[in-house]
């Protein structure tokens, strides 16, 4: 077998299984939304989400509310649009990686629409007596959905680049516990029902999972495309 055939052999392989592994995960995130969407109406759901406001004040506390208001701010459209402005600079002035600078906004933008028309299509009031202002609609959460696919994806910019286990470790652990109490100070703060919040974490980390193997296919082919009119163009006589 020569070597090319055998290089051909292992990117179909390596398509394929990246391939699979995203249509499962994809397919899983679905099911498991679409499964809380059905049940949100039910008086199950209603018991489950009147224990979840309970639960989080037990835990948290009553007087508690500024430092609360301080981490859902984290996940805030505007905190975010800032965050991914930087970011989206930082990859494209000082990394120079264009993908990466396509990545965050795809990711970031993408997040906060579909939220709009998930909330649009399901058109659930947000709980009565909140902590704080809130306005729109409830379900899915927008904080838990955006929290999920933009911290989510530094996570896996995280988990990609940074090789000292003594580093990477700690900083996906600080993000997902950032990411789970984003979503309990939805709850706690009473603008979304915990049911909102699981519905959001899926479907943000389902929109995620779908993303990231879509742009880096499309960055595979766009080099390619580049790379052959470049030998083109070499290939042309002067």
């Amino acid at each position: 077998m020569t070597t090319t055939l055998r290089r051909l052999l292992a990117g179909i392989t390596l398509f394929v299984t990246e391939f699979a592994i995203t249509l499962m995960l994809g397919t899983l995130g679905v099911v498991l939304f679409l499964a809380l969407s059905r049940e949100v109406f039910d008086q199950d759901a209603a018991t489950f989400d009147a224990a979840a406001f309970r639960w989080s004040r037990q835990l948290l506390g009553p007087e508690r509310q500024q430092w609360v208001e301080a981490v859902t701010f984290l996940a805030s459209r505007n905190f975010i649009s800032g965050a991914a402005g930087l970011l989206i600079n930082w990859f494209l002035l000082v990394q120079r990686h264009r993908w990466y600078s396509l990545l965050v906004p795809v990711v970031a933008l993408g997040s906060i629409t579909l939220n709009l028309v998930l909330k649009q299509l399901y058109n659930r009031p947000r709980p009565l007596l909140p902590l704080t202002s809130a306005s729109g609609l409830s379900f899915p959460s927008g904080h838990a959905m955006i929290s999920a696919s933009f911290y989510g994806l530094l996570i896996y910019l995280v988990w990609t680049h940074v090789r000292r286990p003594a580093v990477r470790y700690p900083l996906v652990a600080a993000l997902l516990l950032l990411i789970l109490l984003i979503g309990l100070t939805r709850v706690y703060l009473r603008v979304h029902y915990a049911t909102d919040v699981l519905a959001g974490f899926t479907a943000g980390a389902g929109w995620l999972i779908v993303a990231i193997p879509l742009l880096k296919q499309v960055e595979i082919m766009v080099k390619k495309r580049f790379k052959k009119q470049l030998q083109s163009a070499e290939k042309q006589p002067i």
